[in-house]
Order: C-alpha cells, then structure tokens, then sequence
C-alpha cells in the first residue's frame, strides 16, 4: 500500500491520525508514528510555551516525523472581543447555559465569557521554529507568505477542506498535501467561513474526494467514515494516497478523551450523531446529546467561535468531572457505527494494516 505521500512523510503506512483538540496528546501521537502511520498534535488553544513542550515530549517518545494541527479560521484572525458582542445575545447565549449549570450544580453567570487567546501566530512561530514535519490545518487557508516560510524551514503544509473551490484555492497558495473531508467526518467542518447551514459543506467521501483529486496535483488525503483497512483501500481507489482517521483514534488508551467520551464512541451507532454549532460556534459533527439537542431548541443564538466554546467551558469540565456525557462535546464522525472497544493506538495502526491487506486480497480473488 505504499504510495508516494509515504516516501514524503517517511511513513510505513498510508494511515494519518488527525490531531483533533481534546484528544491528540503526545502519547497518541508518539503511539501511531512508532507504529509507522503518521500522528498530529493538537495544538489549537495551547499557549506557545506549553506547544513547544509538547512538542518536545513526542520527540521523547518517538523519533518519527509528526506534525501539529493549528487552525486559520476568519473568526480567529483575530478573535471577536466578548467587549464587542451586543448585551442581548450574552444574556440569551448564559440564559440557556444557565440551565444546563443548574443540572450540574454550577452557579450561574449573565457576564460575557473571556476573550479567546489571539495566539495562532504565536503557535505557528513555535511549529516553524521546531521544525516539525507538518503544519496540518484544520480551517483555514494560509497564505502563500505562510506556505513560503514553512518551506524554508523545511516543513510541509497539509490543509483540509470540505470543497472543491476551496482545494482549489489551497493548491492556489502552493500547499503540499491536501486534505478532503466528507460530510461523514467527525468534528468541525474544514471551512474558513461558517456555513449557512449544518449541510453546508457537506458533501460524502466517496463523491468528493476523486473530486478534488481531479481538481488539483497535490497529494490527496482522504477523510470522513474511515475507521479501518476497508475504509483505507477505498481511499486508495479514489485517487488519495492516504486516509485520515479522527474518530478512530478517539476510542484508544492513549487518546485524552475524557473515559465517558470514549464509552459513547463505542456504544454509538452512525446515525446517532448530528452536526450542530451549539458547543463552539462553528458547525461540527458529534454524538448527539442533551447540551446540543435543548439549545437549538431554545433558540438562543451561538457565539463567535470559539467563544461559544469559552461560554460553556465551565460546563464541559463539570461533565468530565462528573463522568456526564449529556453537556460534553463528544466530535465523532459516522464511522462510530463501525467501532466497539478500546485498543492501544499502535494495535489500532497494525490492525487497520492487516484489515487491508486482506480486502486487497479479496478483491485480487474476484
């Protein structure tokens, strides 16, 4: 299964972990490139010093190439200023909250949250300073000024995006690796505006990625529903020379989900996750829940991201605590359906591996 984006990432295995923030920690990361894929640290909203420290902790454990996902989203460059948001919609967005704080013996607020960090930059400094392999961005286009200094330090640069116009844009800007996300992914949906809509952007795998391999000469890296070797191979017949895998990689020892996160991966079937903007502002596909389902119902607006997310955190962290997955913001894909236990990251690499071998074999028999 080797193909030519291996060669370029020096990876033994056509398989890439997506560096989803909650989730992709050192030892994730370390786990999957010690088992010859390719791991990404989540690096969105970690402070410049405590990125370069993670960073330093998976070349501790592992000295294959990794890289760090950071985000270029238009509502992040800069942040929106809680300062700046109209006093009516701050008293609707804590008013809904307030409900769900009172079931999880939280005090309730009417102040604006604080501000989201204007740090992305700062994290790019570190990920070009530290010369790690891949600068993966999970939305957003860089300019062709960001793509030209990665370069120069030696760093590929690896998008996703949901469109055919935006891999368009993306190769536009000189990237090296694209990235296509069907509708079935997991997560925030790889735009860098937000849709109109939960289906905006939302087109499957199996449609839009030969797409976007038609569309563009960079490397494609399929993503959305894969969560093993069939899924792999499909990729492959698609034009991708890889598969991207998020869900997956959630429900493994080394992931930091919280523990009820990972039982509600393995306990959830495909249909049993929805794509809203209740938890951070911004569309992203999870596993349905009380927070998402009674907040669009109350019809309270939602926040600029992510200071949806910053509204709510003292909620999520009560739900970890609590072991509560109903107020937690669990990003699955549609792939959970195929997903029921709990292995190593390195065991899921080698299983996924020997899973398509054998589909290749089948399809070599008929």
């Amino acid at each position: 299964m080797r193909t030519q984006l291996c060669d370029m990432l020096a990876i033994d295995h056509p398989i890439i972990q997506s560096g989803m923030g909650r989730v992709a920690g050192p030892e994730l990361v370390a786990e999957v490139c010690n088992a010859g894929a390719f791991g990404i640290l989540a690096g969105l909203g970690l402070p410049p010093d405590e990125l370069r420290r993670q960073i330093r902790r998976v070349r501790k454990l592992t000295d294959r190439a990794f890289g760090v996902n950071l985000w270029l989203h238009e509502q992040l460059m800069p942040p929106a200023l809680p300062s700046q948001l109209p006093a009516a919609t701050i008293a609707a967005v804590q008013g809904t909250l307030n409900a769900f704080r009172e079931r999880l013996d939280l005090p309730a607020t009417t102040a604006p949250p604080p501000p989201y960090p204007d740090a992305i930059l700062a994290a790019l400094d570190v990920v070009v300073a530290e010369r790690v392999r891949v600068w993966s961005i999970g939305l957003g286009n860089p300019t062709a000024e960001m793509v030209d200094r990665c370069h120069r330090a030696g760093i590929l640069v690896m998008p996703m995006v949901a469109t055919v116009e935006d891999a368009r844009a993306v190769a536009a800007a000189g990237v090296d690796i694209i990235v296509a996300q069907g509708g079935e992914a997991g997560g925030h949906r790889s735009t860098w505006k937000k849709g109109e809509s939960a289906n905006a952007a939302s087109v499957g795998t199996m449609a839009l990625v030969p797409q976007i391999v038609d569309a563009v000469t960079q490397p494609v890296v399929a993503a959305g529903g894969i969560a093993d070797g069939r899924g792999v191979v499909a990729a492959l017949a698609l034009g991708a020379q890889a598969a991207l895998l998020g869900t997956r990689f959630v429900a493994t020892r080394e992931s930091m989900a919280p523990p009820m996160y990972k039982e509600a991966i393995l306990a959830s079937g495909s249909t049993e996750t929805t794509i809203t903007d209740a938890f951070s502002g911004l569309y992203a596909r999870a596993v349905r829940s009380r927070f998402s389902a009674e907040y669009e119902a109350s019809g309270a607006p939602v926040l600029p991201s992510l200071l949806q997310s910053k509204a709510a955190e003292d909620i999520y962290t009560a739900a970890a605590k609590a072991g509560d997955r109903e107020y937690y913001p669990m990003w699955a894909g549609q792939s959970v359906g195929l997903i029921g236990d709990l292995p190593g990251a390195g065991e899921v690499v080698r299983r996924i591996v020997a899973e398509a071998e054998a589909a290749l074999q089948r399809i070599g028999k008929q």
